[in-house]
């Protein structure tokens, strides 16, 4: 199997797409969170037909977006940090 792929075209990795990260996160935690409230009061429902697991569903997606809100303000924050200080030159080896 490791020949399997050497014969495709090597291409150069495309730049990585920048924009609104944190608010598309929260946007999308915020979403989840809507969705597992509006399927509470159908709980019975729900557990009756074998579908439970999309109230779960929701409330995970939920909870694992606010660790990508944690994550991506986290990012932004050491990005803009990255921006401000200028690289730092080695210093010089010690003889």
């Amino acid at each position: 199997m490791a020949g399997l792929f050497s014969g495709s075209p090597k291409h150069e990795a495309p730049e990585p797409l920048e924009g609104p990260v944190v608010a598309t996160v929260v946007g999308g935690t915020v979403l989840w969170f809507v969705l597992f409230l509006v399927q509470l009061p159908f709980y019975g429902w729900f557990d009756d037909h074998g579908h439970l697991w999309w109230v779960w569903t929701c409330l995970a997606g939920g909870g694992l977006g606010l660790i990508g809100i944690w994550y991506v303000r986290r990012r932004d924050a050491a990005l803009e940090r990255g921006r401000v200080l200028p690289p730092q030159d080695p210093a010089p080896p010690v003889v």
